[in-house]
């Protein structure tokens, strides 16, 4: 085996600790081999809207995503988007916002959801051109929530009610997912001891259309490169 030159070290070195630098910065990587390359982005813990959540809490922040998002669709260097998620939810507009961003990018993309993909990480999960989804991950489908004092009045109530519809339009448009089923699994009172939604496993999702598939990392990265040729 050849030795590496001392500059070919400094290089390998210097990539490395770039990568590692925007692993711990925005949550993300990006893959390169000799056919493509790939940006790696994770959504994890709580997404975090428009407060800031306690410092002992795993959080996406949106204001770090959307322009990252951004940057991507406009690399020449980029040839597609993994984006692996591990969310409990959070703020319905900063995910939903997320969502949408990710559902218009003219790129590959493909979501893997891995652990959990919960609450407002159901949209996310769907925004995708393909989703995917490990069999013992998790999904909570549930109503429109609000922490904190709430003004007890009608049009409190149709706000909730009309930001629900505007999430399962998403959800529908962008999966093979029914509105009724959504409704459904949304407003079910026997599943949750406290409350009411439905908690669905990897195989319930692929059934009720919200995801794609049932698969892993290998799945998804075949299908993210199967498009990218596609579209090369």
């Amino acid at each position: 085996m050849e030795n590496l030159s001392e500059n070919e070290k400094n290089g390998s070195q210097e990539n490395s600790e770039g990568q590692f630098d925007g692993i711990v910065k925005s949550g993300s990587v990006v893959a390169k081999n000799s056919k493509e390359a790939i940006h790696c982005l994770s959504i994890i813990g709580q997404i975090e809207g428009h407060y800031i959540l306690p410092e002992s809490q795993k959080a996406t922040k949106y204001e770090h995503i959307i322009p990252l998002l951004t940057a991507i669709e406009e690399s020449e260097e980029i040839d597609g988007l993994l984006i692996v998620l591990n969310t409990m939810g959070g703020d319905v507009e900063a995910g939903l916002a997320i969502a949408e961003m990710i559902a218009s990018m003219t790129k590959p993309t493909v979501t893997l959801v891995l652990g959990g993909g919960h609450s407002i990480g159901v949209p996310l999960a769907a925004s995708a051109k393909k989703s995917f989804i490990v069999p013992s991950a998790t999904m909570t489908i549930h109503p429109v929530r609000i922490n904190g004092l709430v003004v007890g009045v009608p049009q409190t109530f149709r706000y909730f009610d009309e930001m629900q519809k505007r999430i399962v339009k998403f959800i529908c448009t962008h999966s093979n997912a029914s509105e009724d089923k959504i409704n459904e699994l949304m407003m079910r009172p026997d599943e949750m001891a406290t409350d009411v939604g439905s908690i669905i496993d990897g195989d319930e999702a692929v059934k009720y259309g919200i995801i794609d598939a049932v698969g892993g990392l290998s799945d998804a990265l075949e299908a993210l490169r199967k498009m990218i040729e596609d579209k090369k």
